[in-house]
């Protein structure tokens, strides 16, 4: 090949550079969906993401705790849906990253809770109480105080004289049985009252539950993330646990407000460690371009959810439909439809489920720390939450959804270009959309300065983090309508040579471009 002269390089440099701007506007100045693309938005079915859910939020997953069984069943099952959508394996297990781990679980049959009272004694058994108490503890007390939680002056004039080393009995009520619009209100004032009663050195705070005579015992256990271990356990925490019965809640009855006489013995054993395995699922589908192939769009989803609760005797399942479940559904039927697509995106999309996002984003922070492709060319975190309601406490959600963190990036302009050509309406929610940033998986990519945001159609749906969260709930035909604009702006940032990237103008961003440029230096 001849050699170009000096003047016919210049040219050709400012061509290939015009060509460039005018790729990396069309990706985000798109007027219509090419035909490729379209016929893979045709395969996303309404009916497909009501086969996956169905399964994913049935009463055979058990709520899909971590870990458990149902966690597990979910996992292969997502596992075998990459495998059917060609997705290549790249866990190191398969499809599996597998974090090994340990659980401290109490010993239910080394528990005792005893009351004594006006020469009556009743013995409480472990299947009576509801707790979260982190080590071994032991109260005798001779006096118990009983308060009225919800009268507002009790305990601004309550004093240490009164409760100090003695058992407080009271009736704090279940926040997650009340309206989730109420949720943060109601937890803070829990909080603050426990705050004020170990501040004034009560021993023991007993809660009295009318509703139900079945508790959860310890809970499912507290995770031990051995490279952290102890990090997130308080270094001093009242002890206090709910109690479901009918003759305590009688002997309660008769106590009088202040001061009583009586015996409470409580003996809870110190936790017992045992290993387990939590597994992030990933398959990648690798890009079609030499020059871009080498950096990568995550796509996630939790597909954890709270496990069961005996106490809600009626439905003690908490099956997480639409938490996360519509979110799960929603990756694996992404991962289908543009694994159809020829040619392939130019970047590369790694489809991902993480663990233990209820317990503190713990999958998705794992993997932060165990890149399974590096950070530095990790281009975007697309994390999806809450896909599947469309009714909410603010109205409607039909062809509508939001953005978590709507412009800290500058990827929000290409979520309202794909809202556009998809019929979806983009929006920013005044006070959600900032407030929520932090409350998903996406905040562990943007620590590390990926560009992070989490879609869902609306903030806050009925059923958030109760039992009647079910799959049949759950509005498929505009879930699939979600899952076209996410094929749209998936397509869109993998098509475009320019990475997305922060908003220096956006002052909540500032820490997140910060790590970015921390990475890239």
């Amino acid at each position: 090949m001849p050699r170009l002269s000096q003047t016919k390089r210049q040219v050709l440099a400012v061509c290939l550079a015009l060509l460039f701007v005018l790729r990396t506007q069309l990706s985000v100045s798109l007027d219509r969906i090419p035909a490729q693309l379209q016929s893979v938005l045709d395969t996303i079915s309404a009916n497909s993401l009501r086969g996956h859910l169905s399964f994913i939020a049935s009463d055979l997953l058990e709520g899909r705790n971590s870990p458990s069984r149902g966690l597990d069943i979910a996992a292969e099952y997502i596992a075998s849906q990459f495998r059917r959508a060609g997705l290549e394996p790249v866990g190191g297990d398969g499809y599996f990253q597998t974090a090994h781990w340990r659980v401290a679980e109490q010993d239910p049959r080394a528990f005792r809770l005893q009351l004594g009272f006006k020469g009556r004694t009743l013995d409480v058994g472990p299947q009576q109480v509801s707790f979260r108490i982190l080590t071994g503890v032991e109260v005798s007390s001779s006096e118990v105080f009983k308060i009225a939680y919800e009268d507002p002056t009790a305990l601004s004039t309550l004093a240490a004289a009164q409760v100090e080393k003695r058992v407080v009995v009271t009736e704090i009520p279940d926040f997650q049985r009340e309206d989730v619009s109420r949720w943060e209100e109601l937890a803070g004032r829990q909080q603050a009252f426990l705050k004020k009663l170990m501040e004034l050195k009560a021993a023991l705070v007993i809660s009295l539950d009318r509703q139900s005579q079945t508790g959860s015992g310890a809970g499912n256990g507290r995770l031990i993330d051995p490279e952290i271990r102890g990090a997130s356990i308080a270094s001093a925490t009242l002890p206090w646990l709910r109690v479901h019965s009918t003759d305590a809640v009688k002997i309660y009855d008769a106590l009088q407000l202040g001061l009583n006489p009586g015996t409470v013995l409580l003996s809870v054993p110190a936790p017992v460690e045992r290993p387990v395995k939590l597994r992030n699922v990933a398959g990648l589908l690798r890009g079609s371009d030499p020059a871009l192939q080498d950096s990568y769009i995550l796509v996630t989803a939790h597909y954890d959810h709270i496990g069961t609760d005996p106490s809600r005797e009626a439905d003690p399942i908490f099956n997480g439909a639409n938490d996360d479940g519509s979110g799960t559904a929603s990756v694996i039927e992404l991962a289908s439809a543009l694994s159809r697509l020829n040619p392939r995106p130019k970047r590369s999309l790694v489809f991902m489920t993480v663990f233990a996002e209820e317990k503190g984003l713990l999958g998705s922070r794992y993997y932060a720390r165990h890149p399974l492709f590096p950070l530095e060319k990790t281009v975007a975190n697309i994390n999806l939450e809450v896909l599947g309601r469309t009714d909410g406490p603010e109205g409607g959600h039909k062809n509508k959804a939001g953005l978590t963190g709507f412009e800290y990036s500058n990827l929000g302009e290409v979520f309202v270009k794909a809202g556009q050509l998809s019929g979806v309406e983009l929006y920013r929610h005044p006070t959600f959309s900032d407030a929520f940033y932090s409350r998903s998986d996406n905040l562990a990519f943007a620590e590390k300065g990926v560009v992070a945001h989490s879609l869902c159609s609306g903030f806050l749906f009925p059923d958030l983090h109760a039992p009647q969260d079910h799959w049949d709930k759950i509005d498929y035909p505009n879930l699939a309508k979600l899952n076209r604009l996410m094929t749209i702006a998936l397509w869109m940032i993998a098509e475009n040579s320019v990475a997305p990237s922060w908003n220096a103008a956006a002052p909540k961003a500032a820490p997140y471009l910060k790590a970015w440029q921390e990475r890239h230096k």
